[in-house]
This record gives structure tokens, C-alpha cells and sequence, in this order.
């Protein structure tokens, strides 16, 4: 059973008035500017016009997708990609210190078998960077491009469980057929 974020109200067959979301959408800008500027009043001559702005545009831009994280898909993804950076941060610091420098770059492709749209991809891409020895390189399509300092079928195995792992937070399938 998954949790639906983000956590809006679901839409109702009326039209719903846009005017609550505009106001609680500038009067949180509006606390964010007045932090930013440390209560500063002469600011509000740029700062109210700014958050006014941003406000409509963000209304006027509509609600995002909702879209689905499941619990224990989260829960079995922290412990592996804590795992894996930390013992990828003690491998690549190894290979730093290593008076040989024992790496062997390359760039390997991964076909992406994710959704095209949604927060899955988009997650699954910025993770890949976040683990030491790997670097989402170019990513076109489907075909990601990732470097890592390590070459071989080494990197290509950990983004493979990694993707797995992001597919378990968003209940997507990974079939080649879903897509």
C-alpha cells in the first residue's frame, strides 16, 4: 500500500477557487522573504511584487501529478544506499591514497527501464551521482551514460540495484512491456 504525495486535497467534481492556494501559497513566500531579508521593510518594495508574482505563476501553473511512494520501499532503500555509500566512500578514498592509484575509468550506458516522466527518473539519476565512483554522465532518452572509476560489469551491477530499489519507492514495474 503506497502513501500519495504530494499531500493535496483530492479533486472534487466542482471547480475548486484558486484564491485559498494563492494565499497560503504568498504568505508562505512571504515569510520566506521576510527571513531572508531579516525583517528588512524597505525589501518589501522588490520583496512584495516578487512574491506576488511567484505566488500566481505557481497557482496558475496548476497542481502537480500525484503519484505514489510505498512505505516499505523507502524503508528498504535507505539501509541499501547508506550501505553502499559507505562502503563505496572507504573504496574510493582507498583508490585516492593508493600510491598506484588503482583506477580504471570508463563511462558504461544503462538503458533506463523507469517511467519516461515522474519523480522515479528523476530520482533514480541524481542517486546515481550520489554514490562514490559513480557519475550520471549524459542522459538522453532512455540511455544513461555513467562514469564511474571503476570499469566493468561492477558499475553497471550497482546502478542496475539501484534502480530496482527506486522502483520499489514509486511501486513501478521495471517490465520492458510497461513502458
Amino acid at each position: 500500500m503506497g502513501v500519495v504525495l504530494p499531500l493535496d486535497e483530492p479533486r472534487s467534481p466542482r471547480p475548486v477557487s484558486p484564491v485559498p492556494r494563492l494565499v497560503v501559497r504568498a504568505a508562505v513566500l512571504a515569510s520566506v522573504w521576510w527571513i531572508l531579508t531579516g525583517g528588512d521593510a524597505g525589501s518589501w518594495v522588490i520583496g512584495a511584487p516578487a512574491v506576488l508574482a511567484a505566488a500566481v505563476t505557481s497557482v496558475a501553473l496548476g497542481r502537480p501529478e500525484r503519484w505514489r511512494v510505498s512505505p516499505a520501499g523507502v524503508a528498504r532503500f535507505l539501509p541499501f544506499f547508506a550501505w553502499h555509500a559507505l562502503i563505496g566512500s572507504i573504496d574510493v578514498a582507498y583508490r585516492a591514497l593508493h600510491p598506484r592509484l588503482p583506477i580504471a575509468p570508463s563511462f558504461e550506458h544503462y538503458e533506463i527501464r523507469l517511467p519516461d516522466e515522474g519523480p522515479s527518473r528523476v530520482l533514480f539519476v541524481n542517486v546515481v551521482s550520489l554514490l562514490p565512483g559513480t557519475l550520471s554522465a549524459d542522459l538522453e532518452g532512455d540511455a544513461l551514460t555513467v562514469h564511474g572509476l571503476i570499469g566493468g560489469t561492477g558499475t553497471i551491477d550497482r546502478v542496475k540495484a539501484l534502480e530496482v530499489r527506486i522502483a520499489a519507492i514509486f511501486d513501478c514495474d521495471l517490465s520492458e512491456g510497461d513502458r
